[in-house]
C-alpha cells in the first residue's frame, strides 16, 4: 500500500514512523511546510529526516489545495493519504485525487470538540476525559467517520505538554493498529453522532493575556493550557513583559493585603501575585523578563 503523508507538527512524525515501518506499506511521499514558514504551527517538526530515512520523496507546500499540488499528488497515486498536523482543510478536489481516502487525525475525542486548539480547550474546560481520534476527512469540519479511539483521563495538573504526550502515545499505538486493517480493507468505519458535537474556536498567542482579576485555579488553568509547546501565558510588569510558564497555588494569603495583580512576596527566584479571588499564585518558572518588584502590579498588554 503506497501513502501519501501531510502534515508539519510532532504529530505528523509519529504518523511517519508508524507508517514507514508497518509490513505491506511504503510511504511514497511526504508533504510538510517549507522551514520558512514553520511559524504557522508553534509545534512545527522538520520532516526532511524522516523522509529521507524512509526514502520517501519530501514535498514542501504552504497550500494544501493548490492545482500544483494536486497535480503532484495525483503523480503519487497514494491508496491512502494521512492528513496530521496540517491547518488547512482537504478541499473536494484533493480528497477527489486520492479516490476520497483520507485519513486525518484529532487530538479530541470527536464529535466533542472538533476544530481548533483541542488541546489548551480540553484544559480550559476542565475536561475530565478526553480522547485521541483517527477519522475519515469528509467534506464537513472533523465530522467524518471514526476509524480509531482512545479515551483517557485528563489530570487536575495537566499542562498542554503532558497532555500533547499523551496524545502522541495514543496516535502512535491507533496508527500500529489500523494500518494493517486499512490495508486489506476491514476497517470499521463509526459514523459521529452530530447530536454531541461541540466545537472549538481558534486561539491566538494573545488569547493567552491573563486577566489578574480571574480567580487563582482560572489564571492557574490558562498557565497549563496555553504552555509549551504553546505560546505562553503572558503578562506585563514594570520590568517588561513576560511569559508565565508555571505556577503554583500559595498558601497564606489571608496575611496579606492586595490588589489583584500585585506582586505579594518574592525571593531570588519566583515571585507571587494576588489573584482576583483573593487567593494567589506563586510564579515557577517564566522568562522574558526580570522578577517584578515588590508590590508593583502585573498587567495584561495595554
Amino acid at each position: 500500500m503506497r501513502a501519501l503523508l501531510i502534515g508539519a507538527v510532532e504529530g505528523t512524525r509519529v504518523a511517519l514512523d508508524a507508517i514507514a515501518n508497518a509490513p505491506g506499506w511504503t510511504l511514497a511521499a511526504v508533504a510538510s511546510l517549507p522551514i520558512e514558514r514553520a511559524s504557522r504551527h508553534s509545534d512545527f517538526v522538520d520532516l526532511a529526516p524522516g523522509a529521507d530515512a524512509a526514502s520517501a520523496q519530501l514535498i514542501r507546500v504552504t497550500d494544501g489545495n493548490s492545482a500544483d499540488f494536486i497535480e503532484q499528488v495525483r503523480a503519487i497515486a497514494p491508496d491512502f493519504t494521512f492528513v496530521i498536523g496540517w491547518s488547512q482543510l482537504c478541499g473536494p478536489a484533493l480528497r477527489q485525487a486520492v479516490n476520497d481516502r483520507v485519513v486525518g487525525y484529532h487530538t479530541a475525542a470527536l464529535p466533542r470538540l472538533r476544530g481548533r486548539a483541542t488541546i489548551p480547550w480540553t484544559i480550559l474546560l476542565d475536561e475530565k476525559i478526553t480522547g485521541s481520534t483517527l477519522f475519515r476527512i469528509d467534506d464537513g469540519v472533523d465530522s467524518g467517520p471514526i476509524l480509531s479511539q482512545r479515551f483517557f483521563h485528563v489530570a487536575p495538573d495537566e499542562t498542554a505538554a503532558s497532555l500533547y504526550s499523551k496524545h502522541m502515545a495514543a496516535l502512535g499505538s491507533m496508527m500500529i493498529e489500523l494500518l494493517p486493517a486499512l490495508a486489506v480493507g476491514a476497517a470499521v468505519e463509526t459514523p459521529q453522532d452530530d447530536r454531541l458535537a461541540t466545537w472549538a474556536a481558534r486561539r491566538r498567542p494573545s488569547d493567552g493575556w491573563i486577566d489578574w482579576t480571574r480567580a487563582a485555579a482560572d489564571v492557574d488553568r490558562l498557565v497549563r493550557a496555553v504552555g509549551r509547546p504553546y505560546p505562553g501565558a503572558t503578562t506585563v510588569s514594570s520590568t517588561g513583559p513576560m511569559t508565565i510558564w508555571r505556577t503554583e497555588r500559595f498558601a497564606g494569603t489571608d496575611r496579606y493585603h492586595a490588589l489583584p495583580g500585585q506582586v505579594l512576596d518574592r525571593d531570588e527566584s519566583t515571585f507571587v501575585v494576588r489573584c482576583g479571588d483573593g487567593e494567589a499564585l506563586r510564579v515557577l518558572e517564566f522568562s522574558g523578563a526580570a522578577i517584578p518588584p515588590l508590590h508593583t502590579h502585573l498587567r495584561a498588554a495595554s
